[in-house]
C-alpha cells in the first residue's frame, strides 16, 4: 500500500511539474515553428492526405527495397526530406484535452509506480533514493529524445528541452516517492 501512495505522490508531482513546465515556462514551446505560408501548405495536405490520420516520411521508398538507403539518398539531394504528425479536420483531439491529460497522469502513475518499487527495495539516505528516480528520469528521457534527434532530425532545442522536462519531472518524483516511502533497514 505504501508504494501504491508513493507512486501516486510521485504522479501527482510529475503531473504538477509537467502542467508548470508547460504553461508557465517556453520549455513546452521551444523547438516549434509556424509552417511559412501555412494555408497554402494545410490546404494541399487536407486534398491529398484527406482523412488519413497518421505519422509519414518524406520522401518515401519502400523500407523493404534493397536499394532503400541508396534511392532516399538520392532523393535527399533534390528535395526536402522529413516527418509529418498529420491529423483530419475537425481534430476531436483539440477540442477537449481530458482524454489526453488522463492518459498523461496514467503513464506518469505507472513511471512512478515502477520508481517506488525499485527504491522500496533499497536502503539508502533520502538524496541517494531521489537520485536513483532522477537517474532513472535520465535514462528515460534520452532513451528517445537522442534517437529521434539522431535519426529523424528533430531540432536539438527541441530535444534539450523535452530532456529537461523530463528529467526534472524525474527528480519531483523522486523526490516526493522518498518523502512518503521510509528507509528501507539496511
Amino acid at each position: 500500500m505504501r508504494i501504491l501512495l508513493a507512486a501516486l505522490a510521485g504522479a501527482v508531482a510529475m503531473f504538477v511539474w509537467t502542467a508548470i513546465a508547460h504553461m508557465a515556462t517556453p520549455l513546452g514551446r521551444v523547438g516549434f515553428n509556424q509552417i511559412p505560408n501555412e494555408a497554402a501548405v494545410v490546404q494541399p495536405m487536407g486534398t491529398n492526405i484527406g482523412a488519413k490520420a497518421g505519422l509519414y516520411i518524406f520522401p518515401w521508398v519502400d523500407p523493404s527495397d534493397p536499394k532503400m538507403m541508396e534511392k532516399y539518398a538520392e532523393l535527399t539531394k533534390t528535395s526536402p526530406s522529413g516527418m509529418l504528425l498529420y491529423r483530419p479536420a475537425p481534430d476531436p483531439m483539440g477540442a477537449d484535452m481530458t482524454p489526453m491529460l488522463i492518459k498523461e497522469f496514467l503513464k506518469q502513475f505507472v513511471q512512478a509506480l515502477i520508481a517506488a518499487w525499485i527504491v522500496s527495495m533499497i536502503a539508502a539516505s533520502f538524496i541517494s533514493r531521489t537520485g536513483i528516480v532522477t537517474a532513472i528520469g535520465v535514462s528515460a528521457s534520452i532513451a528517445t529524445n537522442v534517437s529521434y534527434w539522431n535519426w529523424y532530425g528533430f531540432p536539438l532545442d527541441y530535444t534539450m528541452a523535452q530532456i529537461v522536462v523530463e528529467i526534472v519531472s524525474a527528480l519531483v518524483a523522486g523526490l516526493a516517492i522518498s518523502a512518503v516511502l521510509p528507509r528501507k533497514a539496511a
